[in-house]
C-alpha cells in the first residue's frame, strides 16, 4: 500500500549532527590520484544492533581487505569519536592515509579525529553505498559470522567483537591470490604485531 502522507513535512530541515564542510570523493581523487592501487586507505561504517541502541565501528583497508571492528560505548557521535581516537592512538602513527565514511550522523565529529591523528577523512555521496562497496560487503560477512542485526552489542565486549573480524581476516580470498587479508596486510605494515589487529 502506498503511504498516505509524507514522512517529513514540506520544508523540513534536518538539524541533527550534520557533517560540516565534509570532503567529497572528488576531493579524495585530487588528494590521492593512486587511491585504487595504494595501501593505507580505509572504508568505514557502523553496524547497528538491536533496537538501534548499540553499534560496532567497522573499518576495512582496501588493498589487503583486513577488517577492524571497534566497540564504542554507544552510538552517538561523541562515542564514535572517542573510540576512533583511542584506536588511532594505540597503533603506529601514519599507518593509514584516509578513511571514507558514509554520511551517517554518527561521524559528525570527523574533523576532530582528522586533526588529532593526521588522517584525511572523506564522505561518500548520500544514498550511494556502492561507493564504499568493500565495506558494505564486509559488513554483510560480519553479520553472518557473528554480529547479526538482532544482537545487543552493549552485552558484548571488545574481545568478542575482535574475534569475529579476526576469523574473517584469516580466511584466504580468491581476490588476494588465495592469501589471507592478514598476510597481505603484514606485507605492507611490518611493524604491526598480529595481536594488534582488533
Amino acid at each position: 500500500m502506498p503511504l498516505k502522507g509524507k514522512r517529513k513535512p514540506n520544508g523540513h530541515k534536518e538539524k541533527r549532527g550534520k557533517q560540516a564542510f565534509k570532503r567529497s570523493l572528488q576531493d579524495r581523487a585530487l588528494s590521492y590520484p593512486h587511491y585504487t592501487n595504494e595501501f593505507g586507505h580505509l572504508e568505514g561504517d557502523t553496524i547497528i544492533g538491536e533496537h538501534h541502541k548499540s553499534a560496532v565501528i567497522t573499518l576495512v583497508e582496501r588493498l589487503s581487505k583486513v577488517i577492524f571492528t571497534l566497540k564504542p560505548e554507544g552510538r552517538k557521535a561523541t562515542d564514535i569519536e572517542e573510540k576512533l581516537s583511542e584506536w588511532f592512538s594505540s597503533i603506529p602513527s601514519h599507518s593509514f592515509k584516509s578513511i571514507t565514511f558514509d554520511c551517517g550522523k554518527e561521524f559528525s565529529n570527523w574533523k576532530s579525529v582528522s586533526n588529532h591523528h593526521d588522517i584525511s577523512i572523506f564522505f561518500a555521496d548520500p544514498g550511494c553505498p556502492s561507493q564504499r562497496g568493500l565495506n558494505e560487503h564486509s559488513n554483510g560477512l560480519l553479520r553472518r559470522d557473528g554480529l547479526p542485526k538482532q544482537m545487543d552489542f552493549n552485552k558484548t565486549d571488545q574481545s568478542f567483537i575482535s574475534s569475529v573480524s579476526n576469523y574473517r581476516n584469516t580466511i584466504p580470498r580468491k581476490s588476494l591470490d588465495y592469501r589471507t587479508p592478514m598476510e597481505v596486510f603484514h606485507e605492507h605494515v611490518s611493524d604491526w604485531k598480529p595481536s594488534s589487529l582488533i
